[in-house]
């Protein structure tokens, strides 16, 4: 497939036709208005328009409060969404419609409403725990609190660590008319009441300070501690019954979750429509921006903005343009899931080439080779099949699951090829069952062949290598390099060609052209000096990233192999105890875990080829993705 081609448009329209004319494009999903920093920064567009307004700031705050009341229905209510969001279809008039804003609101509003209850609450109750927790160690002491003595004596509240010792203090008062109870005492303090006559207060608490004691005080508290607590536990019934109140209130509402989903997924589209407001420049009367629609989508704009009466232009991107050119990729079903791969990498300049239809059939036949087991690619085709049909999930999980689908069959046929059913699952359980031998017919095996898998292995790096240089070659002849294709392309292609044929015996006259041209290419290319020098760094810096590159796919013989021996590794040990239920718990849950392991470990190692071997010989990333104001959902899915 292609990256799809890219028109830059030019629109004016009249200042109250706005927000139907962003309705419209809204719906049409196809137009990315660009931010117009460019045009302010220039004093002659900046002293016409200025940037329009929005309500961008309330619907965020709309978005926040939904997300909010969605987050109590999950802790309260009881709904869960599980790994995967199950989609509904909602049509595109109702999803637009004024029912779902009002609803929506007035749902959102009185859960956020309860929220804020159960946080007071919740507040409240932290405030009077702390009181109780002030207050238990002196619930032994019948005396109110608010008491400081009598005419002649002071009594004192205080706190001494409860390391302290109250006999050596006592010691410590001697003779003084002083008298130190203790109420209560935990490792952390000793909460003791002091009585002392009024004339020898001060010298006691000059005795008690060395010792830590703090003298404590309950501003505001009458009667005694144990009251207050009786008090403060009825308030935090209380309190919780009013909390329980609140939280079965947002219960009640998780019914309407469909409905505040729906919401949710229209304020999405409100904001994205908002901001694209903000992208546009007015000065009261007109509206005008710029931006890029696809190529293909033209009819479709050239009518709305017709039907809206606007001024408009499109035309293609020049040379200057391509930096700020948005990419979208344009693939089928076979290599669009490979999506994933390139957005995760980085998605191709505009006048690059799309390195889907390049990769996929690459990418999946080493994933199959590396896991190469008939088992594993029946779980992993059912798991993609299964998630894509009930869940329909987009963006990233969508190519994901397509591409484990992909993937799976590509294992499948690898194992069919090499005989892995979970390793030699059967083998296994065909002799504690029976007694007799059984193998699956195979090709080849990776512990019987190990040589052959990795110069196969090799040959395949050689293919995908070549494969990328012969793009890197067609695109240098396209943009006039000639001498550049040739020499970094062609002298090279000889090279392996000679090599090839002087390890099969035949001439070892192609080899020599080939270094012949290695010698020339920076000869003709270079100036001065750099020349000599050039021919030294073309060819260490070519024989070691090439030949380094082409080692490198000697990964997909260590995969396969890992894999296969690990779970043969499993199945044996499970074989040992010779009881068949025995076998099957101790081999599945190994095949479990060597399946975990290796449809990370085959990705990343897929991923690595890819990007670094293969995209390195003709890759130009940089490309930002296109993104058209549209309606991007996350829990229905929009039909018209």
């Amino acid at each position: 497939m292609a990256i799809v081609k890219m028109k830059k448009l030019r629109v004016m329209a009249m200042a109250d036709s706005r927000d139907a004319l962003l309705r419209e494009l809204l719906r049409l999903g196809c137009v990315e208005i660009s931010e117009p920093a460019g045009k302010l920064s220039d004093p002659a567009w900046s002293a016409l328009l200025r940037r329009d307004a929005s309500t961008l700031a309330q619907t965020k705050n709309e978005q926040g409060e939904a997300a909010a009341a969605l987050e109590a229905l999950k802790r309260y209510g009881g709904t869960k969404d599980g790994l995967f969001i199950q989609r509904r279809p909602v049509g595109q008039e109702e999803f637009l419609g004024r029912a779902v804003l009002e609803k929506g609101r007035d749902v959102s509003r009185q859960i956020n409403a309860r929220l804020q209850d159960v946080s007071r609450l919740q507040g409240e109750e932290g405030r009077l725990l702390s009181r109780r927790a002030g207050l238990e160690p002196w619930v032994p002491l019948d005396m109110p609190l608010e008491c400081g003595g009598t005419e002649h004596a002071a009594f004192r509240l205080g706190v001494l660590p409860g390391a302290a010792d109250p006999a050596a203090i006592r010691n410590e008062l001697g003779d003084a008319a002083v008298e130190l109870y203790e109420i209560s005492a935990d490792k952390q303090q000793r909460c003791c009441l002091l009585i002392a006559h009024r004339a020898e207060e001060e010298k006691a608490l000059e005795i008690l300070r060395p010792h830590g004691f703090s003298v404590t005080a309950f501003q505001g508290v009458t009667g005694t501690a144990a009251q207050n607590v009786q008090a403060l536990d009825a308030s935090l019934a209380e309190n919780r019954t009013r909390r329980q109140e609140a939280e079965a209130a947002i219960a009640a509402l998780a019914p309407m979750r469909d409905c505040l989903r729906l919401y949710a997924d229209r304020l999405a589209a409100e904001a994205a429509e908002a901001a694209n407001a903000e992208r546009l420049l007015t000065d009261g009367t007109i509206v005008f921006f710029e931006g890029w629609a696809p190529a293909e989508n033209m009819g479709g704009v050239q009518a709305l903005l017709d039907g809206r009466g606007c001024a408009w232009e499109a035309s293609d991107p020049t040379e200057d343009d391509i930096p700020e050119v948005p990419v979208q990729l344009k693939n089928n079903w076979f290599t669009k899931p490979l999506n994933m791969v390139t957005e995760m990498y980085s998605l191709p300049a505009y006048n690059n080439v799309d390195p889907n239809p390049l990769m996929a059939p690459f990418f999946i036949l080493f994933y199959g080779i590396m896991m190469a087991d008939m088992g594993y690619g029946i779980l992993m085709f059912l798991a993609g099949a299964i998630v894509s049909r009930k869940y329909r999930p987009k963006g990233t999980m969508g190519h994901m699951m397509g591409l484990m689908q992909l993937c799976g069959v590509s294992t499948f046929i690898m194992g069919a090829i090499t005989g892995g059913f979970f390793g030699d699952f059967l083998t296994q359980a065909v002799k504690l069952t029976t007694g007799g031998d059984f193998a699956l017919p195979a090709l080849f095996t990776p512990l019987n062949d190990t040589l052959m898998i990795l110069v196969g292995a090799m040959a395949l790096g050689l293919v995908q290598i070549v494969t990328g240089m012969a793009v890197s070659f067609i695109r240098k002849l396209k943009a006039g390099q000639v001498l550049d294709a040739v020499f970094e392309e062609v002298t090279w292609w000889i090279v392996f060609i000679g090599i090839g044929l002087m390890a099969a015996g035949i001439t070892n006259l192609v080899l020599y052209a080939g270094l012949a041209l290695i010698v020339i290419g920076p000869l003709a290319t270079g100036q001065g000096f750099g020349r000599i020098m050039g021919i030294f760094g073309s060819l260490y810096n070519h024989v070691t990233g090439y030949f380094g590159d082409i080692l490198s796919y000697a990964r997909l013989m260590a995969l396969m192999l890992a894999g296969s021996v690990i779970a043969q590794v499993f199945n044996t040990l499970g074989a040992i105890p010779g009881n068949i239920l025995i076998f099957l718990v101790i081999s599945l849950a190994g095949n479990a875990l060597n399946f975990a392991l290796n449809l990370l470990g085959c990705y990343v190692h897929d991923l690595r080829l890819q990007c670094l071997e293969y995209f390195g010989k003709f890759y130009e990333d940089g490309g930002k993705p296109f993104r058209p104001l549209a309606m991007e959902t996350k829990y229905v899915d929009i039909t018209k």
